[in-house]
């Protein structure tokens, strides 16, 4: 059961990140997959584990992006993915200590939170990175 339908308006058209964008994507669906075919725990914790370390590997990757090509916003794009990644690790601590349950309002952050960013953080960067050649 799919909870984000990947729609071209989330596209920033550059090959790298899209592909990335569309990872996460995948990875959120397999997460509340899990939740809904009922798989154990143990299941659970590995697919939010993937999550977690595929988000840092793209913000990794788009920082890298920015910083080679100088992006002026750079210190403020990273500074949200460091509050974001602080805010999902979090939420894996507390599900691995059984602290929290994965629910609808856990997938539903999960989903707002890549939505927001890609529209909100992402798009702003893209045409910069577009003027410099990025494709």
């Amino acid at each position: 059961m799919e909870i984000f339908c990947w729609d071209e308006k989330y596209a920033v058209n550059i090959k790298e990140i899209d592909v990335q964008h569309k990872k996460l994507v995948e990875l959120i669906n397999g997460l509340n997959e899990a939740i809904y075919s009922g798989q154990g725990c143990q299941k659970l914790e590995s697919v939010f584990k993937e999550l977690v370390e595929y988000t840092k590997t793209h913000f990794s990757n788009e920082e890298e992006l920015m910083r080679s090509n100088d992006y002026p916003d750079f210190l403020k794009h990273k500074a949200k993915h460091e509050e974001l990644t602080k805010e999902v690790v979090s939420l894996q601590k507390q599900f691995e200590g059984g602290r929290i349950l994965i629910t609808m309002q856990v997938m539903k952050f999960l989903k707002d939170w890549l939505i927001n960013h890609i529209q909100d953080v992402d798009k702003k960067y893209a045409p910069f990175l577009k003027n410099k050649g990025v494709e």
